[in-house]
């Protein structure tokens, strides 16, 4: 029986050929940057420009331009550690664990996860290297190299060590499954490339891939073997990444629920941003039949899952602190709750226990005006989760003559904002010159379809 090329399928939709899903995904690429592209593009910059001066004013005069003091030595900074790097679980999620498992579903949206996570790393690494005050100093100090100071080396009893050796793994191991996976569409744009340059450099990045069989069946195994690589590598990174205060002795920091909490409240929130990115791309590269309702619909039924276990470790926090029976830790919640940042627990709590129940309503969690605003106000509730845990947890301590508030400073929210340039200015770049949706996957999926309905 022959084989049809256009079918029916909830994740491919609009009856699309194998051909019509080389031509809209490669018209981003091959085409002029359009306006919205532009434009969107001068916003970053913009954020990035200014951020940039922040940043330079923080290098040269030191961190001292910042809203820290002698009790709250981690703030802005460190919260916006722990966010992105939360935000970069979404990605290796999608293309690993979601890979093993043969869910079809991901297809469509696993490439701009795996590069937000890309990117979300980097702005991540970003604040503990300003962090120490003098990079060009300090940057190595983490990394046990032989190094001119005798027998100096790096404690590998301390957390933040860790955090090294975790994040550079999951940076690199990420990098590495996204390029594999980009392979195969450089061979499709080097393929249909009109001029001299653009054949040069894709054929340089498709590594001479030729299609057959055999170079298929490597790709495939290479794929396999770097997902079951990654997959432990989405409960390791928050996991350490926890670690940095559940080691501690400090009244809410120190805790053995922290690092499922973490792993939770990263994929989470990495999901969230997924959304928020995808929607926007779905919109301004007319991807509507293949970023579908059915895609936005199962990612919101993992945020409602994950959303569900964040609020279950808040509530355990709070329980365990009243049976423990340990003044400092129950003072600890009770200064989260009502004490002088009440407003940034009530926002965290609205945020990140009330909004995701909307999506158990079907209307909503299939609405894509709902989901984009829920997405945002997720993320902004995972922010001042770790503003929360962070700033709360620090200034007022077990000396009331210690008791300090920290203000963020404009420089504090400067270097902020420019890592959202950084961010932004990356994945745009990204989703102009490569290709947003994995084609060579996309394909599968449809031809399998076709195959089952024959």
């Amino acid at each position: 029986m022959q084989v049809t090329s256009t079918v029916r399928n909830p994740l491919v939709t609009g009856g699309k050929t194998i051909h019509d899903i080389t031509e809209d995904v490669c018209r981003q690429v091959e085409g002029k940057p359009t306006k919205s592209w532009m434009l969107v593009l001068s916003m970053a910059l913009g954020a990035l420009t200014i951020g940039g001066y922040a940043l330079a004013m923080t290098l040269w005069e030191g961190i001292g331009m910042w809203g820290l003091n002698k009790t709250v030595g981690w703030a802005w900074d460190i919260t916006n550690f722990v966010w992105w790097v939360g935000i970069g679980h979404a990605g290796t999620l999608i293309s690993a664990i979601l890979l093993l498992f043969r869910q079809k579903w991901r297809t469509s949206i696993n490439r701009a996860a795996e590069a937000m996570t890309i990117f979300a790393v980097i702005c991540a690494l970003l604040f503990p290297v300003i962090h120490t005050g003098r990079p060009w100093l300090t940057l190595y100090w983490p990394i046990p190299l032989p190094n001119a100071f005798g027998s100096l080396w790096v404690n590998f009893h301390s957390p933040l060590v860790w955090d090294f050796f975790a994040i550079s793994t999951y940076f690199t191991v990420s990098l590495v499954f996204w390029y594999i996976g980009l392979i195969p569409d450089f061979a499709t744009i080097r393929d249909r490339a009109t001029n001299k340059i653009s054949k040069a450099v894709y054929g340089a990045l498709s590594f001479g891939w030729d299609g057959a069989a055999k170079t298929w069946s490597r790709y495939e195994s290479v794929s396999l073997i770097l997902a079951g690589l990654a997959t432990p590598l989405v409960l390791s990174v928050h996991t350490i990444v926890s670690m940095d205060f559940a080691t501690s002795v400090i009244p809410g920091w120190h805790t053995t629920i922290f690092p499922p909490y973490f792993v939770a409240g990263a994929i989470f929130s990495g999901f969230a941003m997924v959304l928020t990115l995808m929607i926007i791309t779905r919109k301004v590269y007319k991807l509507e039949d293949y970023i579908t309702i059915s895609h936005i619909e199962m990612m919101n039924i993992i945020i409602i899952v994950t959303g569900s276990i964040v609020g279950v470790a808040y509530l355990t926090e709070l329980f365990i602190a009243w049976y423990s029976g340990v003044e400092y830790e129950q003072y600890a919640f009770l200064n989260r709750a009502t004490g002088p940042y009440w407003w940034s627990y009530a926002i965290m709590m609205t945020c990140n226990v009330v909004s995701p129940q909307l999506f158990w309503f079907k209307k909503i969690r299939t609405n894509i005006v709902a989901t984009f605003i829920l997405s945002i106000v997720v993320n902004i509730g995972m922010w001042f989760e770790r503003f929360v845990i962070i700033v709360t947890s620090l200034h007022r301590d077990y000396v009331p003559s210690s008791w300090a508030m920290f203000h963020p400073t404009l420089y504090d929210m400067g270097v902020y904002l420019f890592s959202f340039g950084l961010f932004f200015t990356l994945f745009l770049l990204f989703a102009k010159f490569f290709p947003v949706i994995n084609m060579a996957e996309v394909k599968s999926i449809l031809k399998s379809s076709s195959e089952k309905r024959n």
